[in-house]
């Protein structure tokens, strides 16, 4: 049977592609940019009512560029909703493949482009290669409602060569995908082409391999600790559901903990939301540079083909994923979600001089991640589930830095202010990775609230005689204005989601720690343009009263939105918070100032949070979990405790 979280099926897709054809819409001329499950209601889900299977679809004339919204219901095979978009309020679909193979071939037959690259020196325009970019939205004269990229140029030795190391800087083109029309090329200044090769790739291009690596084997002969049942995965005490959509590509749902006899839910749906990587460099040809790899982009289309021992290690489970093409016809991407369990070191270990023991237990996670390449840059997306009840996600960055062409010192002899000189004559410019993770929260239900803690210092006096004395300072966030936070590693600033219905044998309401990273939000001006469309990143926290239509912090069309449905437009109702079904989105990242180190193919950044319980259980939760079996030395090993006799505590128990 069907459950109402469960993903799209090849055949679902191809139901709600014919339901919305037979609507009246031209199958030649319709490109379907969005299709997506459209999740039930969650107290639907949570009582076991949800039923029915709905699927939204954004559609592109493209005719015309009309873009409308569909909705259709699989159960009742039928339309049941159809609007048309307005593109100047709502925004633009996001940017499909199919339009980026198309805008070679327009500027290759654009006379004022290919005479820019003639004064470049490159002849043969058939080896340039262009980067057409989502345009954003900055009140330019005749852009509004219009579908449009900005193109930047790299030059391509041969078929086989890094085009990234070559930029061909100083000149921007300005296209309509629409109409197919070159609105504007800005041609501002001629800068040299870097022409050394950095392919990576190439193994005849690169140094001799070092032969000091002893291979590594990770084995588990019983097989995995994990179960998998449909889309549910049970491990240890976890028990979750995997989704997956063409925007935010991995989703996790129902993830609870079974404490003793209660299977007691955590978070009710945990995802990326959107992340955006804003671009530091005033110049005439590179202001408006800011990627929302999710709603420009679309993650979940993004998504890699995952390849044993080279993404991933161990005994893999791994997920295919179906969504629609652009032709509305469902598409497998293979292996797009891995899943396997990792040794994570001490779990916990004290060594005893009274009664002469050491007891240790080692801890394990298990990990489910997704990788997608956006361009020049690759990500990977990893949640880790810890046997204490910890829940962890990392994001890697990788990839190639968007190159190019290094000024050189100023007039007064300082560096180029705006980037890096990574390589000679190639520049990066500074910028950030700045993600949303968006958690509707069920601790225990889904009456929740948030505490935010921090350490406070107490002044000498008669009650800290010493000057010793520090405590703890809580304070309650009450509304959805209220709930705008600001990390503060000084601090220790964190926030304490909780159940005030449900107590803990000290009394105490039920919860989990929010632990940020702290790094800087959004450094762009807060009147700017990126500012407004990606209000999200001005702040580490925001918490909302749920609502089923709120599901993207910068709204259901990123794509040349103005600021239209965003976050912090939702708050202005500073609906109440406190004791009611709440999300909470954390924004966090990378702000990268680009090394020689990251050239020409970047080392994996991280950067993420966790969600530690702190005060959920009444005790530690894996005082259940077994001794280790040794692997070195003489260890004496009981159920309930690991002893080292060697005398030095050496064995590997």
């Amino acid at each position: 049977m069907t459950h109402a979280l469960d993903r799209l099926t090849a055949e679902e897709i191809d139901t709600s592609r014919r339901l919305v054809l037979a609507d009246g819409f031209d199958e030649d001329a319709t490109a379907f940019m969005l299709v997506n499950l459209i999740e039930p209601e969650k107290h639907a889900v949570l009582d076991g009512t949800a039923t029915e299977r709905r699927v939204g679809s954004v559609l592109l004339d493209r005719r015309d560029g009309t873009v409308s919204e569909i909705t259709t219901d699989l159960t009742a095979g039928r339309v049941v909703a159809r609007r048309t978009i307005d593109l100047t309020e709502e925004g633009q679909p996001p940017i499909v493949l199919e339009e980026f193979d198309r805008i070679e071939e327009l500027l290759r037959a654009h006379d004022g482009w290919v005479d820019a690259m003639h004064t470049r020196g490159i002849d043969d325009v058939s080896l340039v290669r262009i980067s057409a970019l989502s345009a954003g939205r900055f009140g330019l004269p005749d852009e509004d409602g219009r579908r449009i990229v900005r193109c930047l140029s790299f030059l391509q030795l041969d078929a086989d060569d890094n085009a990234w190391a070559h930029p061909i800087d100083g000149i921007v083109a300005y296209v309509d995908l629409v109409t197919g029309e070159v609105m504007k090329l800005i041609d501002d200044k001629i800068f040299d082409i870097p022409l050394e090769r950095y392919n990576f790739h190439r193994a005849d291009e690169l140094p001799a391999p070092r032969q000091t690596q002893k291979p590594i084997v990770i084995t588990q002969p019983e097989g995995p600790s994990f179960t998998v049942d449909g889309d549910v995965v049970e491990w240890e005490k976890w028990r979750f559901r995997i989704g997956f959509n063409q925007v935010e590509g991995l989703t996790l749902h129902e993830i609870g903990f079974t404490d003793g006899e209660r299977h007691r839910p955590i978070v009710y749906r945990a995802s990326v939301a959107e992340m955006v990587v804003p671009y530091g460099d005033p110049s005439p040809v590179r202001f408006w540079q800011n990627y929302f790899d999710a709603g420009e982009y679309s993650l979940g289309k993004s998504a890699n083909s995952l390849t044993l021992g080279c993404d991933c290690l161990g005994e893999i489970r791994y997920f295919d994923a179906t969504i629609a093409a652009t032709d509305g016809k469902p598409q497998t991407i293979t292996n797009a979600i891995c899943m396997h369990e990792e040794d994570a070191s001490i779990l916990w270990k004290h060594t005893d001089e009274y009664y002469h023991s050491t007891d240790v237990r080692r801890n394990r996670r298990l990990v489910v991640s997704f990788f997608i390449t956006v361009g020049n840059y690759d990500y990977g997306f990893y949640w880790h589930f810890y046997l204490d009840g910890r829940i962890e996600l990392e994001c890697k960055a990788t990839g190639v830095v968007f190159a190019s062409a290094y000024p050189g010192a100023q007039p007064d002899g300082s560096d180029y202010p705006w980037a890096s000189e990574i390589a000679p004559g190639i520049g990066a410019p500074y910028h950030q990775h700045l993600f949303s993770a968006r958690l509707d929260v069920t601790l225990d239900g889904v009456r929740n609230a948030v505490d935010e803690l921090e350490a406070k210092r107490v002044q000498m006096g008669p009650e800290n005689q010493y000057g010793n004395g520090f405590t703890l300072a809580t304070r309650r966030l009450k509304t959805e204005q209220e709930g705008v936070r600001d990390a503060d590693g000084k601090r220790g600033r964190a926030w304490h989601i909780v159940n005030p219905e449900v107590r803990n044998v000290v009394g105490r309401p039920v919860g989990y720690i929010l632990r940020s990273e702290g790094q800087p939000s959004l450094l762009a001006d807060p009147s700017s343009s990126i500012a407004r469309r990606a209000a999200f990143t001005t702040h580490d926290l925001w918490v909302t009263r749920y609502s089923p239509t709120e599901r993207y912090p910068s709204g259901e069309l990123v794509n040349q939105n103005n600021g239209f449905g965003t976050i912090d437009r939702w708050i202005e109702r500073d609906a109440d918070i406190d004791g009611q079904d709440i999300v909470v989105w954390h924004t966090f990242g990378l702000t990268h100032f680009p090394r020689t180190e990251d050239w020409p193919i970047m080392p994996v950044d991280s950067t993420g949070f966790s969600l530690v319980p702190h005060g959920f259980f009444d005790h530690n939760p894996t005082l259940d979990v077994p001794a280790p079996a040794p692997a070195h030395g003489t260890c004496h090993t009981g159920a309930a405790t690991c002893h080292c006799s060697d005398g030095h505590g050496s064995c590997g128990c």
